[in-house]
């Protein structure tokens, strides 16, 4: 989930947003409960104008609870284009400042006359070019945004991705499919961050993203130094209940969990 806000003159804090948001909630349930007051008055004075009165008060209390749940779906909806546009800007700024590094590093290789060193340099550029493209090739918005938006998230975990050549997901599963998958990915990799033993200080952690198809199946396998407890995996599987994703254990002690989705829109 992702916490963000716009920067700009005079913007709310969350917590002034979360109490507006939870005074709309409140809205509909006093409402409703104000109609006792006019049920009450029927019941004391049964009369034609108590009846009335009754549905006069009935249509407001719909109109007013209506308008209460306009304006808190409205503030939410506007709660998370800021989330969104406050996650991109912070990925563009952390790529921005890759590439800068990158290009110093480079100069610097030039300046000095080492060739050698340039063309590793020029291959690493290249290889995240590569990989970039090919992470927005995938075609599942949520995933691409997940993905390309990782580093600038400050978790302690270098994360790559290998995809298999001219793989499209969007070509392979529904949108709603690729919502899963996306999420069955963040909680592997959450569980794989917090999960097993602590690494030594100073030392991040790694693990890899491979993106495949196997006999007419959508396969993510993530490779680190870890295996999952049984327990995470259980979690993780009850996550998935009722999906398409479905989880395996490999044996190989490189791989930390595996999914595998079935091709069909």
């Amino acid at each position: 989930m992702l916490y963000l806000v716009t920067v700009g003159v005079d913007q709310p804090s969350f917590v002034e947003r979360g109490e507006a948001m939870k005074s709309w909630k409140r809205v509909p349930w006093i409402a409703a409960c104000s109609l006792l007051i006019p049920l009450v008055f029927v019941m004391l004075y049964p009369a034609l104008i108590s009846s009335v009165v009754c549905a006069l008060w009935s249509v407001a209390v719909l109109l007013i609870s209506v308008n209460a749940m306009k304006k808190q779906a409205e503030a939410e909806r506007r709660t998370i284009i800021q989330s969104m546009e406050k996650t991109a800007i912070a990925s563009l700024n952390h790529h921005r400042h890759d590439w800068m590094n990158d290009l110093q590093v480079l100069y610097g290789y030039l300046r000095l006359g080492k060739l050698d060193k340039s063309l590793q340099c020029v291959e690493r550029i290249k290889e995240r070019v590569t990989e970039e493209s090919r992470i927005s090739r995938l075609g599942i918005p949520s995933l691409v945004f997940y993905l390309q938006s990782f580093r600038a998230s400050g978790i302690a975990l270098e994360l790559h991705v290998e995809i298999e050549d001219e793989l499209q997901l969007s070509a392979l599963v529904s949108p709603e499919d690729g919502e899963s998958l996306t999420g069955a990915i963040a909680d592997a990799i959450r569980a794989y961050q917090y999960g097993g033993g602590r690494s030594s200080w100073g030392e991040v952690r790694k693990l890899t993203l491979n993106f495949g198809q196997d006999h007419g199946d959508v396969v993510v396998r993530l490779d680190g130094d870890q295996t999952p407890d049984p327990e995470t995996l259980r979690q993780l599987t009850a996550v998935l209940k009722g999906k398409k994703v479905r989880t395996e254990q490999l044996p190989s002690e490189d791989t930390f969990i595996q999914f595998r989705m079935p091709c069909g829109i």
